[in-house]
């Protein structure tokens, strides 16, 4: 079922749609002010939705309504589809570089007849765009920029995505009578951020009926000593299929990999009836996937280099959730019960801040709102919930909130989320005030990137 950010989501990329398609701006800007309105609604929108009730929404008006109706039923919007199917498929790429909007892809277009990213970066290069009005040579370069980083992206695919990926895979392979055993391997086994293809070594009783069983669910071509399996995801995914099986261990241990620990161990000999005789033979201690990699050889002292056998049920508590008092779905009653039902003894809530206003960060009224309820919860659940937030760092190192709202809180998360571009020392000297503050218990994603969408700021 989608979501209230499904549903913002669809309706800004359908105003995208209808600008690039030269609608009418009024038009246009009912969409904008849909999203907006839902962004800033603190109570279940899924409920909302069910009840029918989505007309006691300021902004949403009959027609927005038959589309977030639509999509809920369907997980579909014919509107949506339809507008995709008369927008060229460059626009589409065009709109996915940051510093391109709408008006600036019609304005391109209009000057220079760029359709696609290809035409795009070719009218850059010949230094076409610094004639247009409200281009100049710093956007140039940035946009420029941000299309080498799209490219280099697009060979990859995000290690969340791989895993649902590669579970629907291994679940119709594991079925087949022919196969005897399957393993990830590769990146996707060592659990690599960013994965670039995904690999599988099977073994099987007899690779004919293996054959015939895959061509019954998967499209597949025949490679020199892999197959290449076909349309079930936007990088390679690989097969390497054995019927004897310490064939299969030994492909399994190599192309586990990574190449550069395989090299490093520099032996010929590779055998073993388990990964355990592998290393055993290689006077190794056994070494998890995750840490196969030429760091691995880099550590001097190898004592602290300690296999974790660590599982989720080691888990008492979590210190980060979000809920729909800011940018999450689940209300923080929801929350806290998912949390006790998971045996955690505690847990903090840390919705975003009064300046994070695209999230609908809270400002000072609905944190004591939501404080209010924390205490109510407590005094019927077992769990301990503890009232924390995910304070903005603005751009002086200062948080968003003053010392006395923030000495209420329990657990005091400071986060980066704007002005990426200040220069290294300035950053840096953000940063640092940032963690300074008495009340600030972590700092959140150092480095501000977002794998496959935006590089670290420098600090």
């Amino acid at each position: 079922m989608p979501s209230k950010k499904d549903t913002i989501k669809l309706l800004e990329e359908i105003a995208d749609m209808l600008e690039l398609k030269g609608e009418n701006k009024f038009k246009i800007q009912a969409y904008r002010t849909g999203a907006g309105s839902i962004k800033k609604i603190d109570t279940d929108f899924d409920n909302i939705v069910k009840l029918k009730e989505l007309n006691k929404i300021k902004g949403i008006g009959p027609g927005l309504q038959k589309i977030i109706y639509e999509f809920y039923d369907t997980n579909e919007s014919s509107l949506y589809k339809n507008l995709r199917e008369e927008i060229p498929a460059g626009f589409e790429q065009l709109l996915k570089i940051k510093g391109l909007n709408p008006a600036k892809i019609m304005l391109i277009n209009s000057e220079l007849g760029v359709t696609n990213l290809e035409e795009l970066e070719d009218a850059i290069k010949k230094n076409l765009l610094v004639n247009i009005k409200g281009f100049g040579e710093n956007l140039q370069e940035k946009i420029l920029s941000e299309i080498k980083d799209h490219k280099a992206y697009s060979n990859y695919i995000l290690l969340s995505d791989a895993l649902r990926i590669s579970n629907d895979f291994l679940n119709k392979i594991s079925n087949f009578n022919s196969v005897k055993s399957i393993d990830k391997s590769g990146e996707l086994r060592r659990g690599s951020e960013i994965i670039s293809h995904m690999d599988f070594v099977i073994l099987t009783s007899n690779q004919k009926a293996f054959f015939n069983d895959l061509k019954k669910v998967y499209y597949f071509k025949k490679l020199r000593d892999k197959i290449l399996i076909k349309e079930i995801s936007d990088i390679p995914v690989y097969i390497f299929i054995y019927e004897i099986k310490n064939e299969y261990l030994r492909q399994l241990f190599v192309n586990t990999g990574s190449e550069e620990f395989i090299n490093l161990i520099n032996s010929k000999e590779i055998k073993g009836d388990s990964e355990e005789e592998i290393f055993s033979g290689l006077k190794m201690p056994f070494i998890i996937p995750e840490m196969r990699e030429k760091e691995y050889f880099e550590q001097k002292k190898k004592s602290l280099l300690k296999n974790s056998n660590l599982t989720f049920d080691y888990f008492k508590g979590l210190l980060h959730f979000h809920t729909n008092y800011s940018d999450g779905k689940n209300t923080l009653v929801e929350m806290s019960n998912a949390a006790e039902e998971l045996g955690f003894r505690y847990a903090a809530v840390n919705d975003h801040s009064k300046s994070a206003y695209y999230a609908n960060g809270m400002d000072e009224n609905r944190v004591l709102q939501q404080r209010k309820e924390i205490r109510q919860i407590n005094s019927r659940n077992k769990i301990s919930l503890f009232a924390g937030i995910e304070a903005d760092i603005l751009a002086n190192g200062d948080l968003d909130y003053n010392n006395e709202i923030l000495s209420g809180f329990d657990f005091v998360i400071a986060s980066v989320h704007s002005r990426f571009n200040l220069n290294e020392k300035e950053m840096t000297g953000r940063i640092i005030k940032a963690v300074e503050n008495p009340f600030v218990d972590v700092l959140a994603h150092p480095s501000g990137r977002l794998l496959l969408s935006r590089n670290p700021y420098k600090f």
